[in-house]
């Protein structure tokens, strides 16, 4: 990840989970807190009702390579955390690249959505 790190730390996680705002959809939940910092922080979350260890690691890199790729149309200062859901076990790069900028414009979180449109 080129400006982002990784939430590691349980305290990190509780921090989010308690003071972040959530929206999920089908596949996805998303946690999202300000930080005071000047980059992003994403944490991601699959647990073991999702299914075993090589479809929830399948899952982590799946989402961590969607935020990679749309990783500049982040607002910055973010601490997120995304977390799988039983459903997303069967889709594939692109429906759960969608759902992730789905959730990021549900939080109003891609710059786009910031700027005004051209008269």
């Amino acid at each position: 990840m080129k400006y982002s790190e990784s939430l590691k730390k349980n305290r990190d996680f509780q921090l989010v989970y308690h003071g972040g705002r959530s929206c999920a959809n089908r596949y996805l939940v998303m946690y999202v807190l300000r930080n005071e910092t000047h980059h992003n922080r994403l944490g991601i979350s699959v647990s073991k009702k999702v299914g075993n260890s090589v479809v929830r690691h399948h899952l982590t890199r799946l989402i961590r390579e969607s935020y990679r790729l749309h990783e500049e149309q982040f607002v910055d200062g973010l601490d997120m955390i995304v977390i799988a859901r039983p459903g997303a076990k069967e889709r594939n790069f692109f429906e759960i690249e969608s759902a992730l900028l789905h959730l990021a414009r549900k939080h109003h979180l891609l710059r786009e959505q910031n700027r005004c449109p051209a008269d």
